[in-house]
């Protein structure tokens, strides 16, 4: 999961996923990472963590990790929040098989970056909530 700082939208759907996955025993591991380096090291926002807990998720333990390369030899799916995080991506995609990795987590447009607005936590962590959810029937299957 990829967003621009690794402290809203991307630490929201790793920690869903995650949880989701676990529940269900499949041996995922979810990680996150933004495509700026300001907060590395950092735990996910406080009203990211705030949103999240209201929907019963803890994903307090995160810190934020900035996107590198490697990344692609790691991880099978990449999914970013935005089409600006979806072109910093994928300039440091080098093979063909790294870019078909890289997708938006939603297929029909981008998460909204809630951070300038502390009223847009709850939606989008319920937006990303319901796409984690439909990700999992579509990588379980």
């Amino acid at each position: 999961m990829v967003c621009l700082g690794n402290i809203c939208r991307s630490p929201l759907a790793h920690g869903i996923l995650q949880h989701l996955a676990d529940q269900e025993n499949l041996g995922w591991e979810v990680h996150s990472a933004g495509t700026g380096n300001w907060h590395e090291g950092n735990p996910p926002d406080r009203r990211s963590i705030a949103a999240a807990k209201n929907l019963g998720y803890d994903i307090s333990i995160q810190r934020a990790k900035h996107f590198s390369a490697t990344f692609f030899d790691i991880y099978d799916h990449i999914l970013v929040m935005d089409r600006n995080n979806l072109k910093d991506v994928l300039q440091l995609a080098n093979t063909a098989e790294h870019r078909q990795k890289v997708r938006l987590f939603l297929p029909d447009g981008e998460v909204t970056d809630p951070y300038y607005d502390n009223a847009l936590f709850e939606p989008v962590s319920l937006e990303v909530e319901q796409r984690c959810k439909e990700i999992l029937e579509e990588l379980r299957g």
